[in-house]
């Protein structure tokens, strides 16, 4: 079986004289963090709904776990656990009662172990003592992690988010964050739709960001932000060391410079060595935000952070 989980080529969808996605083609390998990032508005949730089957394409193709969809869709969405556009849940039923009906109606649904599956789940995100209230009762973040345990009742193979940590606090959102990258570690695929850069900084392994309906960067986020091959300096007395650095100081703001050389130990070698206190030193490395925006620019377009 290809290491490809999900593969788009030419995916373009226009409604009328409105082209929301203009020709993606996205590439989402097994064991993937896939932190898909864009603006509100710049097409993520209408390309999450196409690789769901949940809207035909104008054009092009689309591949899950290595099927077609739409056409393998009763073959391939069992595999799948997904959350799009906020939670569904009807609130007069508890939170086990409205994972109990999602199992059954989705394809696939098996009756035997049901009970268990559920208790797991809703263990899993937080809500293990309150499975038997009614969702009306619910805060926006409880409703969240809702729409999350059911994504994760059939243990699927892969998971498909959209803006999953939204209603969520501080803590809650810490506790997402674990649960994904703890079953990502288990195997599990996650494909993250945000606008949120500092949420998929900390989580994904590869990225891909869209903006105005076309991808304008997708890669491994290691290399995105890989070092640059300067030093970051930091220093009580920044101009006796640009004095003492001379050319190699590629840039100075307030007490850091960004220094040319990845050997921050013998930059602070030359500094000490004239005197010169050093209060911090780090190998300089793009942020992913600063990555976006140089694609944004490169490309003429606009990407909110």
């Amino acid at each position: 079986m290809s290491d490809t989980v999900i593969a788009t080529h030419g995916l373009r969808k226009a409604y009328g004289a409105v082209t929301a996605v203009d020709g993606i083609d996205l590439d989402v390998r097994a064991g993937d963090v896939y932190g898909f990032l864009g603006a509100n508005g710049s097409g993520k949730t209408t390309t999450v709904r196409m690789l769901l089957g949940l809207v035909l394409p104008t054009a092009g193709t689309v591949e899950v776990l290595g099927r077609p969809i739409p056409r393998a869709g009763r073959e391939v969405l069992p595999r799948v656990g997904a959350l799009i556009e906020g939670p569904a849940a009807y609130p007069h039923l508890s939170a086990s009662a409205n994972l109990s009906l999602m199992d059954a109606a989705g394809p696939g649904g098996a009756r035997r172990g049901r009970g268990q599956r559920i208790a797991e789940v809703l263990d899993q995100v937080g809500l293990g003592g309150v499975g038997k209230r009614q969702v009306r009762g619910f805060s926006l973040g409880m409703r969240q992690r809702l729409g999350l345990a059911g994504a994760l009742l059939r243990r699927p193979d892969l998971l498909v988010l959209d803006e999953p940590t939204n209603g969520l606090d501080p803590q809650g959102i810490h506790e997402i964050r674990t649960l994904l990258l703890d079953l990502n570690r288990t195997g599990t695929t996650v494909f993250l739709s945000s606008h949120l850069l500092a949420e998929i900084e900390q989580l994904a392994t590869r990225v891909g960001v869209l903006d105005r309906g076309r991808v304008v960067l997708q890669d491994d986020l290691a290399t995105l932000t890989a070092p640059t091959g300067a030093t970051v300096v930091r220093t009580p007395d920044p101009a006796r060391a640009v004095r003492e650095l001379g050319d190699r100081v590629l840039s100075a703001e307030g007490d850091r410079l960004v220094v040319r050389g990845s050997e921050p130990a013998e930059v602070n070698a030359v500094l000490v060595g004239a005197g010169v206190p050093v209060s911090g030193l780090a190998l300089d490395r793009p942020t992913l935000e600063d990555v976006v925006l140089a694609a944004a620019a490169g490309s003429g377009d606009r990407v909110a952070a």
